[in-house]
């Protein structure tokens, strides 16, 4: 479970919503590296506030990725912290699927004496703030319903908006695989179903998320399996993307995020791990997926990262990526011979 100092409080879903209904100026914030549950929650939020005549907005330390710029749509047209308009002055902070302050990035120092609420579902992280953490939801969209709904019962609304059905909707599905992971539950499919009866356009949003690639996406896919390596008898696949081949590419780093699902969708593996070189410094990224019942978090929380069982990351420093290759396959192949 989330490692929580004495100061802040594990709060219910309707002490959640009181700090919500504490006030109409609302700034938001999400992770680095921003994914579709990170971005889909913020905009949920955000739409959701200004439904209830209240004013908001969502701030990361990284810009959105082109293939999840959908989710600001006419709405903002950039989440850095520049783009605060002048005037906008918060009374409060929120933070969306962020468990711990290190990935809030350089936003942190800036905001944490500040944040009075963080909403998440990762089992894993350090809580900066009072909070409403669920480890067994799918995604922080699904907890952001929760949430939601009992700030609806509070202020005696019928129905959310279709926009915040949509980006509830974008979250969940973006953090499930569309709906493939084990993180999948009954209750998933539920909330899904009852978002899609009352009008999110489920087909739109999950073609935008799985079903478009670019060019340059697919070319660094194709480079990225001819690096693949294989250990632990085909279990375990590791994909490296250095720096100098990031340059060849003229790559950004979210042309290289579905390089995972390169690796683990080949038959007879069962972990997966893709190793990236942001930036010329010996710091590689590592992110890691397992399709068994493999903790990955553990093996990430050794080099002060984590996330979930099934998906985690961390940074690890080391002379070369082959280095840091050898380091998660060493951790790997010990963790396999534990049994």
């Amino acid at each position: 479970m989330i490692d929580e100092m004495n100061r802040f409080r594990a709060l219910s879903a309707d002490e959640a919503a009181d700090i919500l209904c504490s006030s109409d100026d609302v700034l938001i914030l999400f992770h680095v590296h921003p994914d579709g549950d990170a971005a889909g929650s913020a905009f949920a939020l955000r739409a959701f506030i200004e439904a209830c005549g209240g004013r908001a907005w969502c701030v990361c330390a990284d810009e959105l990725p082109d293939r999840l710029a959908f989710i600001c749509e006419g709405v903002q047209t950039s989440v850095l912290p520049s783009s605060i308009p002048d005037g906008f002055e918060p009374t409060l902070i929120v933070t969306v699927d962020t468990a711990s302050p290190s990935q809030l990035g350089e936003l942190y120092e800036v905001y944490k004496d500040k944040i009075a609420l963080m909403i998440d579902h990762h089992g894993k992280g350090t809580a900066y703030a009072d909070n409403y953490v669920r480890p067994e939801a799918s995604a922080c969209g699904e907890v952001l319903y929760e949430v939601l709904a009992a700030v609806m019962e509070k202020r005696g609304f019928c129905e959310l908006p279709r926009r915040v059905k949509d980006l509830i909707y974008t979250a969940i599905s973006s953090d499930t695989g569309c709906f493939r992971y084990s993180n999948v539950s009954p209750s998933t499919h539920a909330l899904a179903a009852k978002l899609i009866e009352s009008g999110a356009r489920s087909a739109e949003i999950n073609h935008r998320l799985f079903g478009i690639k670019t060019l340059k996406q697919m070319q660094v896919e194709h480079a990225g399996f001819e690096r693949m390596n294989f250990y632990c008898d085909g279990r375990l696949a590791v994909i490296t993307f250095p720096y100098d081949l990031k340059k060849q590419y003229g790559a950004e780093d979210e042309h290289l995020e579905t390089l995972i699902d390169v690796a683990r969708c080949v038959k007879g593996v069962e972990v997966a791990a893709v190793i990236k070189q942001p930036t010329a410094e010996n710091r590689f990224r590592v992110s890691m997926r397992s399709s068994c019942d493999f903790d990955v978090s553990e093996i990430c929380a050794l080099y002060g990262g984590g996330g979930h069982i099934r998906a985690a990351g961390c940074t690890v420093s080391a002379d070369s990526i082959l280095s840091a290759e050898m380091t998660v396959v060493v951790a790997v192949e010990h963790r396999f011979s534990e049994g």
